[in-house]
């Protein structure tokens, strides 16, 4: 049994038992992520939680290039979510899988809205896609169940194709 498909066993367990929860005890769970900049540097410190991330521009955009920009990061959030979700339903599924690799692609025009001619070309990632990679003895139509589920669940990919209210609100404190 390969390492992939021991924690498939163990996420299964995990799933039976949380799936074993009565939804009515269940309440919305709030999310959070901070990023500040700081120093000469202006790179950018997000922390989730415990866990903290540096996000950093290349060296042409006045970065040092110490972490991934902010659209890098977009694109790795997806990817680990499809990745994530294919482990909960290949689990679930009793599908095995012995490599699961899921890349995640866009392109990004720094002209975009801005250069003569490139007014209408998004200066944001567009053109968003994925391609994943996996390696099981399941059958074509399982897979193909798998695949329809986790697009069906993957909250991240749902939140691209189905985007959400958005509210800004800003504190301004002056400074003399």
């Amino acid at each position: 049994m390969s390492n992939l498909q021991q924690y498939l066993v163990q996420k299964r367990a995990a799933l039976l038992a949380r799936n074993a929860v009565d939804p009515a005890t269940l309440a919305p769970v709030t999310l959070k992520a901070r990023a500040t900049a700081e120093g000469r540097s202006g790179i950018r410190h997000i922390r989730i939680r415990q866990h903290h991330i540096i996000s950093d521009s290349p060296a042409d955009f006045a970065g040092y290039d110490l972490g991934p920009a902010s659209p890098e990061i977009f694109l790795g959030s997806l990817s680990s979510c499809l990745t994530h979700i294919f482990l909960i339903h290949a689990a679930d599924r009793q599908i095995p899988l012995s490599r699961l690799e899921v890349e995640v692609q866009a392109e990004i025009d720094q002209r975009g809205g801005k250069a003569p001619g490139f007014e209408t070309v998004p200066f944001y990632p567009y053109n968003i896609r994925y391609i994943v990679e996996l390696d099981s003895s399941a059958s074509e139509a399982e897979i193909a169940a798998l695949h329809h589920a986790v697009e069906t669940w993957c909250p991240v990919l749902n939140l691209i194709k189905n985007p959400q209210s958005l509210e800004g609100t800003l504190i301004y404190k002056h400074v003399a």
